[in-house]
């Protein structure tokens, strides 16, 4: 699996260079990588499915928990299937849709890839940090891939609005992690986690409100990636994105991230009341929003895109419902949405880029001029309404048979009323893009290619073929579902009559009466107001942060050295001085001084200090500060530490010097004296720093349990360093790379600096900066 994730990041780094060399033909050779991880998952099916699934543990930070672990069950076969074998299609389809002019082609190859290992390892990993590092993953690259068109303020804005809701879930989702993996029991390992939850185990003996909570918080970062209500508004933004960003992301990989972690933990973690009320009430919720919402567009791509709001509330609602035959019939799901909807993307792509609009009210007649496509869209339209015998079809008619047995009418009555609104804007957009329009000129194709054809047919075609299969589709989502509890569920074409039979007659009759009826519904919905909406709260919140960002920036960013200097040692007073009084152990033991003449040494540097900070002269102020350096240097002396001395005196010498260039250019006194109340501010606040420091110094020598390093480093330096120069071997040898590191950054401002006065002493600088 590693072996995998290393293939997709070593073709991410070179892909650039491929698509400059290919231009668009680089994506046909790009789409083997994610298509070799679908290959190896179909060669894996047989391990997968059994009761030892491959495995592979690579460790890495132990006191952490976080390790490289993988595990390739049915649930990760599943997604490494729909990952790996669109992410492929999408690759093949790019080759035909971006144009031999078109720019940044090779970035948009490495990130695709780069994402598309992202997802691998996201839907293998049996580590939930290892996961969380993956979930960012995606989220930068989404970022990247929905922001391609950077140059649009739209695409600008929509990857903005994408990786900001989604991180801040995915933060929320990483303290969950680690709630559950520090609780009594609690474990970074996925499966385990599960195990434990399912038996009660998990956070036993803990406080009683951690394990909610970390459901919670959880739960936050799936729904915020998955485009739950109140995230939803993210989704149909980031339809700016090229349309293969959109038949990827948004229908087969990162919206999916959300649906796969709540059927990763549902079996262990569907009976907590914080599940079920988040899961079901946010999911139903989204389903009934997200399709009324798609009633209302006119842009076939944002008619796709609320669609997909409105899945995905309904697949995290089935899949986290917690019972075994709702968990089968949700995955059915997962796989029917994963075809039709990438699907119908692409076919909304294929439409603009032949023919020039997504406006439903500017295309007419595009069903006789483009009948393949016309085709393949009907089909893929069908199984997203649950029209037999399609895969959609299966996957609702499974979740209506097992609702109506639990006897759950409330959530079979939601999901019959959000299958009425999928029929609805389903024929909508079937209909607004093949159907001929009274008054519209018939629209047609500029361009045609049998290779942009290609996969939205491919993914026509798998969803007929799933629907006609249904046993082997139970075969492969069954080892998942029996996870649960509950009696087993089955898919079928044909499941007798009965309730289900006649809920989905009455779906397809009613929603087709709600199309009919779309001009007066239309008109209904013109007459609605504006109501409030998650995306201008997200506008109002980002607006209000803006302006108090600014307001605490006004205050504490004068300008004003004093100030800053003042709030750094106020902080520090107050929170370690602080601590150090409350949670500190002052030594049994403080000798004053070893030898009279260190009294001499520290009287010297407190007059020098006190001196210096009195002074009105610049050149003064320096000299005697340089002085209290210089006392500093003989007290590491008389402590016997000659080199820690010299050491003390160069840099003394040097500061003291580049003070005196420095002093040439400025005033000989400083600026007016500070008002007396401010001077003895300056002055509490000076002693107290420098007793909390004492403080400080005393707290942390009582605090030693271990034998402290000076004992063995002199000898340590002999011998690795071969020098007995403890100070000379630290910096040239131990601390090598760090002592060039800052020996690089003093050189690049010694070159600004000396660049500035060079600039200041030229003839005529003065005169031209002047002038302009």
């Amino acid at each position: 699996m590693v072996q995998l994730l290393l293939l997709h990041a070593l073709v991410a780094l070179v892909a650039p260079a491929l698509a400059g060399k290919l231009g668009g033909r680089a994506f046909l050779l790009l789409a083997a990588i994610p298509g070799s991880a679908a290959v190896w998952a179909a060669l894996n099916t047989r391990a997968a499915l059994s009761d030892a699934p491959p495995e592979q543990f690579i460790p890495w930070i132990g006191s952490l928990g976080m390790h490289l672990q993988f595990r390739l069950d049915a649930l990760a076969w599943l997604m490494t299937i729909i990952v790996g074998g669109v992410g492929a299609l999408v690759l093949v389809y790019c080759a035909a849709y971006f144009s031999k002019t078109a720019t940044a082609l090779g970035r948009f190859a490495g990130v695709f890839v780069a994402f598309a290992g992202a997802m691998l390892g996201l839907v293998t990993t049996d580590n939930t940090l290892s996961l969380y590092m993956f979930w960012e993953l995606t989220t930068v690259f989404s970022y990247l891939l929905i922001g391609h068109y950077h140059e649009r303020q739209a695409s600008r804005r929509a990857a903005s609005q994408a990786i900001i809701v989604t991180t801040v879930g995915g933060l929320a989702m990483l303290a969950g992690f680690i709630a559950l993996g520090e609780m009594p029991n609690g474990t970074y390992t996925i499966s385990l986690l599960v195990e434990r939850a399912a038996a009660g185990e998990l956070g036993r003996g803990g406080p009683p409100v951690l394990l909610p909570a970390a459901i919670v918080l959880v739960l936050l970062g799936a729904v915020s990636k998955s485009a739950l209500v109140p995230f939803h508004f993210w989704l149909p933004a980031a339809m700016a994105a090229p349309t293969p960003v959109s038949a990827y992301l948004h229908a087969a990989a990162m919206v999916k991230a959300g649906v796969y972690l709540v059927a990763r933990l549902a079996p262990g973690f569907a009976g907590e009341a914080a599940w079920r009320w988040l899961v079901l009430g946010l999911g139903l919720g989204t389903m009934l929003l997200g399709g009324y919402r798609a009633l209302r567009q006119h842009d076939l791509k944002l008619v796709l895109a609320f669609g997909t709001v409105s899945q995905l509330g309904m697949m995290i609602a089935m899949v986290g419902y917690g019972s075994r035959a709702v968990a089968l019939a949700g995955l059915a799901m997962v796989v029917s949405h994963a075809l039709f909807k990438a699907c119908l993307f692409l076919v909304v792509g294929i439409i603009d880029w032949s023919v020039g609009t997504r406006d439903l009210r500017e295309l007419s007649g595009l069903g006789r001029t483009m009948p393949v496509i016309a085709t393949a869209a009907a089909l893929a339209t069908a199984s997203m309404m649950g029209i037999a015998p399609m895969a959609g079809y299966v996957a609702k008619e499974a979740a209506l048979e097992a609702l109506s047995h639990d006897g759950d009418w409330v959530v079979l009555v939601v999901l019959a009323l959000g299958s009425v609104l999928t029929v609805a804007y389903g024929l909508r957009f079937w209909f607004g893009a093949f159907g001929t329009r009274a008054g519209v000129a018939p629209s047609h194709p500029r361009y045609r290619s049998r290779l942009i054809a290609f996969p939205p047919v491919v993914l026509a075609l798998a969803s007929v073929a799933v629907g006609l299969v249904p046993g082997r589709l139970e075969a492969v989502l069954a080892p998942h579902a029996d996870a649960h509890p509950g009696e087993a569920g089955h898919l079928t074409l044909w499941g007798g009559l009965g309730l289900p039979l006649l809920v989905t007659v009455g779906v397809v009759a009613t929603g087709v009466v709600l199309y009919a009826a779309r001009g007066p519904i239309e008109r209904a919905q013109e007459l609605v107001g504006p109501l409030p909406s998650a995306d201008g709260g997200y506008r109002r919140s980002l607006r209000v942060l803006e302006n108090v960002a600014a307001d605490v920036t006004a205050v504490t960013q004068r300008g004003s050295l004093p100030a800053y200097q003042s709030v750094i040692l106020g902080v520090m007073v107050v929170a370690a001085g602080g601590a150090a009084l409350v949670e500190g152990t002052l030594p049994a033991v403080v000798r004053g001084a070893d030898w009279w003449g260190q009294v001499v040494i520290a009287a010297f540097i407190a007059v020098t200090s006190l001196l210096a900070a009195r002074s009105r002269r610049r050149l003064k102020a320096v000299l005697l500060v340089g002085s209290s350096g210089y006392g500093m240097a003989l007290l590491f002396a008389a402590h016997g530490a000659p080199d820690l001395a010299l050491t003390q005196v160069m840099v003394e010498t040097i500061s003291l010097v580049l003070f005196v260039l420095v002093l040439r250019r400025m005033p000989t006194y400083f600026s007016n004296r500070p008002l007396s109340g401010d001077r003895y501010m300056r002055v509490a606040l000076g002693l107290a720093a420098g007793v909390t420091v004492g403080l400080l110094g005393l707290v942390a020598t009582a605090g030693r349990i271990h034998v402290p390093v000076s004992e063995f480093y002199p000898e340590a330096t002999y011998e690795y360093g071969y020098g007995r120069n403890i100070v000379n071997v630290t910096l040239v040898d131990t601390r090598a790379w760090d002592t060039m590191g800052e020996i690089s950054v003093l050189l690049v401002a010694a070159t600004g600096v000396a660049s500035l006065l060079f600039l200041g002493t030229a003839p005529g600088s003065w005169t031209r900066r002047a002038t302009s």
